[in-house]
């Protein structure tokens, strides 16, 4: 199976001498193309630093991480802005829209930006997915917070991205609007072949992913191959005990 990206003894601290926390400790681990992976520990296991170091959004102090073929520890600040421009995607707790924006205008935002053109028929297949044909004229404040992160999906998804990175995207919603999301997140998956990796605390969250990735005090802790609320409760009872 394809690797879409992965860390390689990744070590990352935080701080300097006794104020020091050491976020990761030589965290190893792949995550395989076209599958929705979750990652998940205790707080302070250091899920979104790992999220963070993957996605570009953050340095590692040593170690390496590679996005596909690239090595991305080692690229300037412009080449990571370039690959996480056009190459990844992004969705948040915050939906990170802009008021003055429609929906359309931004779902397309980032790829006018970059000067990409789009293509219209990716767009539709996206747009339909996510059951926004009818909110592409609404501005974020006319949208629902489910509708808001739906938006926000479809940016992430609309420049084809190796990766979707998605950080407690369901944090802001209700239960009904959140499973929607998340439902939204592991279709593209299975239709479109998109590669999702996501943080969570929630064990109903991640029962949507193809598979969890269990982190502890910095270090991966195990793997739950097609988790189920219970089996994802039960393993992180025993990772806080």
């Amino acid at each position: 199976m394809l690797t879409a990206v992965g860390a390689d003894h990744v070590v990352k601290a935080y701080g300097k001498g006794h104020a020091q926390v050491h976020a990761l400790r030589g965290v190893s681990v792949a995550f395989p193309a076209q599958r929705f992976t979750a990652i998940m520990g205790p707080s302070g296991s250091g899920k979104s630093t790992l999220l963070h170091c993957l996605a570009g959004l953050d340095t590692v102090d040593s170690g390496a991480v590679v996005l596909g073929q690239t090595p991305v520890s080692g690229l300037t600040d412009r080449q990571l802005t370039l690959l996480r421009r056009d190459r990844i995607g992004f969705v948040f707790q915050a939906f990170n829209l802009l008021p003055t924006l429609t929906a359309e205008q931004n779902i397309l935002l980032g790829m006018q930006l970059a000067g990409r053109a789009v293509d219209k028929k990716w767009f539709d297949v996206v747009v339909n997915m996510l059951g926004l044909r009818d909110r592409l004229d609404h501005k974020p404040s006319q949208l629902s917070g489910g509708q808001q992160q739906r938006v926000a999906c479809a940016r992430a998804l609309v420049g084809r991205p190796e990766v979707v990175f998605a950080d407690e995207p369901t944090g802001n919603l209700d239960s009904r609007s959140g499973s929607e999301v998340l439902r939204f997140l592991k279709m593209s998956v299975r239709e479109l072949g998109q590669t999702v990796i996501m943080v969570t605390h929630d064990p109903v969250a991640a029962s949507y992913a193809d598979e969890v990735v269990l982190l502890a005090d910095g270090q991966i802790a195990g793997r739950i191959s097609g988790p189920t609320p219970a089996t994802v409760t039960n393993a992180l009872a025993q990772l806080a005990a």
